[in-house]
């Protein structure tokens, strides 16, 4: 099992249509690195939901449920996403900030490669999140 982060503006696309819609295709990514990722992407993977922009925190959990296909909103092969369905929304959303202050966390990819808007996680960084 691999675990991940996805990132999106609350106003893009939020937590709570997410829940809403109970299942998306996470598409639109167009950076290699991160198309890279998608591609790791199996059945089951588990996956923190990130609101980025002013929020800056996680909000809650998915996992993924339908592995890589070509991102239907190109025509270029190349792109991918992934069928993400809904969790649970943590008790309390975890804050970049303290992410950053945790001495347990300075090699995560959400510090190293702020960036990126699809991260691989370790099972420790998602667990220490998640929970």
């Amino acid at each position: 099992m691999n675990y991940w982060l996805v990132k999106s503006e609350p106003d893009t696309y939020s937590w709570s249509t997410f829940v809403k819609d109970k299942r998306t295709f996470w598409d639109g990514v167009r950076n290699y690195q991160a198309r890279n990722n998608i591609r790791e992407m199996k059945n089951g993977d588990l996956v923190l939901f990130y609101h980025s922009g002013d929020e800056r925190s996680v909000i809650g959990t998915a996992s993924v449920v339908k592995e890589p296909y070509q991102d239907p909103t190109t025509d270029d092969a190349a792109w991918l996403c992934v069928d993400l369905k809904a969790g649970k929304a943590l008790k309390e959303p975890v804050t970049l900030k303290s992410i950053k202050a945790d001495p347990n966390m300075q090699n995560i990819g959400l510090i190293k490669q702020g960036r990126l808007s699809v991260i691989k996680l370790t099972k420790t960084e998602y667990e220490s999140i998640a929970n």
